[in-house]
């Protein structure tokens, strides 16, 4: 008890001194990821909100290629919810499959993203951004993922599982001990989320038989 007692001290003292909205992109995040698990096609308007949100506090701790990664989202977000909903107006549930990455598109994707990684991490190494490559790199998975998600490729989970490991690393050392907190969540619902998935496919495939 005396653990716990500290532990959400602690956790209280942190928010509190935290901006606040970094606090509120943390809460939509969450949500937004659990709906995205959870197969709800509302992830996207809230992913749409956190976004905007982080968009603002990227900016501010100088992570320039997360910001504009926050841009990029809320363009996908708009073609997910659109992808999702197609079909679907009258249920809460996406109206296409889960399914598994084609081949051709998961290479062309791979050298699209090692594209961005290197050319936005040598451009970024020549301003004041902080860990350049670093960021680019992650920023690169993040796209990459965020596509699959809204095609509804299972394969999104597993790279939000690794991207989601070097996040929490990334923002404890720029200091957004909240934002690095969320990205330990994020790490547990999409390891959930690909569970609940695979769970959905191998349900889908028993039924089409």
């Amino acid at each position: 008890m005396h653990f716990l007692s500290n532990f959400l001290t602690a956790a209280l003292a942190v928010v509190q001194t935290t901006d606040p909205l970094e606090v509120a992109g943390v809460v939509t995040g969450i949500a937004c990821v659990w709906l995205a698990a959870r197969n709800s096609v509302w992830n996207f308007p809230v992913a749409i909100v956190s976004c905007a949100l982080y968009l603002v506090v990227f900016g501010r701790a100088r992570l320039y290629s997360d910001a504009g990664l926050q841009v990029a989202f809320i363009a996908l977000a708009i073609y997910g919810w659109a992808v999702w909903a197609r079909g679907s107006a009258a249920t809460d549930g996406p109206a296409v499959p889960i399914s598994r990455t084609p081949g051709r598109l998961a290479l062309g994707l791979a050298g699209a993203g090692l594209v961005y990684a290197l050319g936005a991490g040598f451009l970024f190494a020549h301003t004041d951004a902080a860990l350049p490559y670093w960021d680019s790199s992650t920023t690169a998975i993040s796209l990459v993922a965020q596509v699959l998600l809204s095609r509804r490729n299972i394969e999104n989970w597993l790279l939000w599982i690794g991207v989601d490991v070097a996040y929490v690393g990334m923002y404890w050392h720029r200091e957004l001990y909240l934002t690095s907190g969320l990205y330990v969540v994020f790490l547990g619902l999409a390891a959930y989320g690909y569970w609940q998935w695979r769970r959905e496919m191998a349900l889908a495939a028993t039924t089409s038989r």
